[in-house]
């Protein structure tokens, strides 16, 4: 996984943490909602980047 997408992605999720904070403090629903989105979008794309990792491992194990 390059390290650009790994930190994207962590920045997608911790933005998503801000804006789920600050819908809370506000009271908009729509805003947190939103937050949480974000957040489950950065770590399934991190989850991604795992399976792409591993595959790229067994391929080196195969290809030794």
């Amino acid at each position: 996984m390059g390290l650009k997408d790994k930190a994207e992605n962590k920045v997608e999720e911790v933005k998503g943490h801000g804006k789920e904070s600050a819908g809370a403090a506000t009271g908009d629903r729509d805003l947190q909602a939103e937050g949480r989105k974000d957040q489950a979008s950065g770590k399934v794309k991190n989850a991604g980047e795992h399976v792409k990792d591993a595959a790229k491992d067994v391929k080196d194990g195969l290809t030794g």
